[in-house]
């Protein structure tokens, strides 16, 4: 089935010099697992801001809830590219099935903690499997076009569509949490995340017929290398920690700025309008038919996105703000598009998961330095200072980028030669 997908997607991208997503959603089998991974990858984009409203509103403290979400999104950013990595080995069902209920479980235990005043250590040791335990939707889904797609050109396509998707829950959860959250109770939320990931993991679980091969069944002698070890990889970890350390700080500095002026509701219509800006973009850098190396594209990007995210700290109105929100969430869809097309040509097929995860986590750990050290800034110094997260985070992640960006070359592909006439060994080079 795999190869006649293939050879599908070839001839269909022959046809058009500019592969687009109506193309795109003609895959084989696509619909199949894009319907329930968008319902299980919805309730992610709540987890964070559920924790820091619930904990907040408890505590009273925005260190205090910045800590416990930090505690989730480093959890999540160590174990992610370890359930990638047993995804890819034995399977997504294998990995999803006992995850997600364990995340459930561990979501609600975070809430009754938080409902009862437990101190900030317990809140801790719940915060920590909550974290290790989300789902990675966004990268078995990525793992799953590649598996369709190849090396058909719609790969770029197939990475701004997941772009696009991932920023629509982020449009979608933020503000759902925080209605949930303001309106209901501080703990609907969380338990709505919890449900939500339930239901959403099990029905992705369920579609077996696009589940990408296991790399570990049949294959005992082949050596197994994490994907952390190609340099290019590396690279692109440090520039996720970057766009993390974006997501964090609007995640606080956006609350404290909407408390500070008594108008807590609009906290989810500012994050919404970031996260729609990084939407549009998305739409559109997956239209266009790029011409310029993804490398290039990658530089200038993040170029553009650490100038962006420099001035958010100097905004005081709202006006000013949701327009510089949509700037900088408009530069951050190439970027992330860019960085997971990237790793198609970094690493073998059989790793996909895995690198996909670290890159994930990458962002879920910046976001959890961010959510940390801008929630200390707004209780210490407040006036916006959470804001200069963002631009620190980007610059030294820009820094480093433009440092290290010759390891971001694609890696050759093995083709297998005689070695002179043809009864030798065939031996594999690049």
């Amino acid at each position: 089935m795999a190869s006649t997908v293939t050879s599908e997607s070839s001839k269909d991208s022959s046809e058009s010099s500019r592969p687009g997503y109506g193309q795109l959603l003609r895959t084989r089998g696509a619909w199949t697992f894009l319907i329930p991974g968008f319902a299980a990858r919805q309730p992610f984009a709540m987890l964070t801001i559920s924790i820091v409203l619930l904990v907040q509103h408890t505590t009273g403290s925005y260190g205090a809830a910045g800590a416990a979400a930090a505690a989730t999104g480093v959890s999540m950013a160590l174990f992610a590219p370890f359930s990638g990595r047993l995804a890819d080995r034995y399977g997504q069902r294998a990995v999803l099935v006992p995850g997600v209920a364990l995340h459930a479980l561990s979501g609600l235990t975070l809430t009754a903690l938080a409902l009862g005043h437990a101190p900030l250590w317990a809140l801790f040791a719940a915060a920590v499997p909550t974290g290790a335990s989300v789902p990675q939707i966004g990268p078995m889904v990525r793992a799953r076009w590649g598996m369709r797609l190849q090396d058909s050109p719609l790969m770029t396509t197939a990475a701004a569509f997941e772009s696009v998707t991932d920023e629509l829950t982020f449009v979608v959860g933020p503000l759902l949490a925080t209605a949930l959250c303001t309106a209901v109770d501080p703990a609907a939320g969380l338990v709505t995340e919890a449900g939500l990931t339930l239901l959403g993991g099990l029905l992705f679980a369920a579609q077996k017929n696009t589940e990408p091969a296991v790399t570990g069944a049949g294959h005992a002698r082949v050596k197994y290398e994490s994907a952390l070890r190609v340099p290019g990889v590396r690279v692109l970890v440090v520039a996720f920690l970057g766009i993390g350390s974006v997501f964090g700080g609007m995640q606080v500095s956006l609350a404290a700025f909407t408390e500070s002026i008594g108008e807590p509701g609009l906290n989810g219509v500012l994050y919404g309008i970031f996260a729609a800006g990084n939407m549009l973009s998305g739409v559109v850098c997956g239209a266009i038919a790029w011409k310029a190396a993804p490398r290039q594209r990658l530089v200038v990007g993040y170029g553009a996105l650490a100038l962006a995210a420099s001035g958010l700290w100097a905004a005081h109105s709202v006006p000013l703000l949701a327009g510089l929100g949509l700037l900088v969430g408009m530069c951050i869809a190439p970027t992330l598009i860019t960085g997971y097309t990237l790793v198609d040509g970094l690493v073998p097929a059989g790793a996909r998961t895995e690198a996909f995860t670290w890159l994930t986590g990458a962002v879920a750990l910046g976001q959890a330095a961010a959510v940390t050290v801008a929630g200390q800034l707004e209780d210490r110094l407040r006036d916006g200072a959470g804001f200069l997260v963002p631009m620190g985070g980007t610059m030294l992640a820009l820094v480093t980028l433009l440092t290290l960006r010759s390891r971001l070359a694609a890696r050759p592909r093995q083709v297998t030669v005689a070695r002179g006439v043809g009864h030798r060994e065939a031996v594999a080079v690049d």
